[in-house]
């Protein structure tokens, strides 16, 4: 097996190529994962304080954002590579087109294919929610492509985390709980918004290491346009978001469980504490994994807690 050359967030390094579906699993990215399933599990949860919980419905809503997360990665690395936003001096996990590993069209492909296989899943969801969900459908994958491909490229034009808050927390959150319970239940826009501010933090994240080079392709983040200021105040709101929306739950929504969902913002108050003096790309990773732990620990949690106050 050869090796192929990748700059890493430690510096040049040399790893191994891949092949098969070895290959095409780092591609999906893995680790971003979590950020599609846990919108609809808070979705899910949110009916079930609503007493209108459906597993199938939310089973189905659950591939359908995993199908469409996929196809996104895959998108994102086929336009960031032929655009000129990847290439041999960025930080962070190889990327398949810009390392050499996967030809540019086959990436293209995979993209499409599997956004298409994401929009006719989709369509299974319409016996629930009615014909409207056609337009969100199309919406998302849509969207989907625009995130990186010109001529939108919201990504690169600071659009980004709107585009995260909002597909991945209210329209997650909110469809889902619709899908089941036949209309939106109380609560289920601020649970949203705040699931799509836990879920942006990831993408905060990215854009605060990526910054030297997205300043140097063109890529115009809310980190690039403002400074690194902006990752601390998204941050701060996500934080602050969560927090007051527990309360609430607790408090005027008479589900006291949910404040044990506290516990799983612990480390969002460190990352909040460690990132403004840090300026070694090595800590990023660390970074990144304690955002995708906060999204996890306070979306489950929060979870639990609906679903024992039901």
């Amino acid at each position: 097996m050869g090796a192929g050359r990748v700059v890493s967030a430690q510096g040049p390094a040399l790893l191994p190529r891949m092949s098969g579906p070895a290959l095409w699993w780092e591609a999906a990215r893995p680790r971003t994962l979590p950020a599609a399933l846990v919108p609809v599990v808070v979705g899910s949860a949110v009916a079930a304080e609503a007493g209108g919980f459906r597993p199938l419905p939310a089973l189905l809503c659950a591939l359908f954002a995993l199908l469409v997360q996929v196809g996104t990665n895959y998108a994102n690395d086929y336009y960031d590579a032929v655009q000129g936003a990847d290439d041999e001096k960025r930080t962070g996990p190889r990327r398949a087109v810009a390392s050499g590993q996967v030809r540019p069209e086959m990436m293209r492909r995979a993209a499409y294919g599997v956004l298409a296989g994401a929009f006719l899943l989709g369509l299974s969801l319409l016996v629930w929610g009615g014909w409207w969900l056609l337009g969100v459908g199309l919406a998302s994958v849509v969207a989907a492509v625009a995130y990186t491909a010109r001529p939108l490229a919201l990504g690169y034009r600071g659009l980004g985390d709107v585009f995260v808050v909002l597909f991945f927390g209210l329209v997650a959150v909110g469809v889902t709980a619709y899908v089941q319970v036949g209309s939106f239940p109380r609560g289920v826009w601020a649970t949203g918004v705040v699931i799509g501010l836990l879920v942006n933090n990831l993408l905060v994240i990215n854009n605060d290491r990526d910054l030297p080079n997205d300043r140097r392709t063109g890529k115009r983040t809310l980190a690039v346009r403002l400074g690194r200021w902006v990752s601390f105040a998204l941050l701060g709101a996500s934080l602050a978001g969560a927090v007051l929306l527990v309360v609430w739950w607790a408090g005027a929504g008479g589900r006291p469980w949910t404040l044990v969902s506290l516990v799983g913002l612990v480390p969002l108050v460190r990352l909040l504490r460690a990132l403004p003096g840090e300026h070694d790309r090595a800590a990023y990773g660390r970074f990144l994994a304690a955002a995708a732990r906060s999204l996890l620990g306070y979306g489950l949690l929060l979870a639990g807690g609906l679903v024992l106050g039901a």
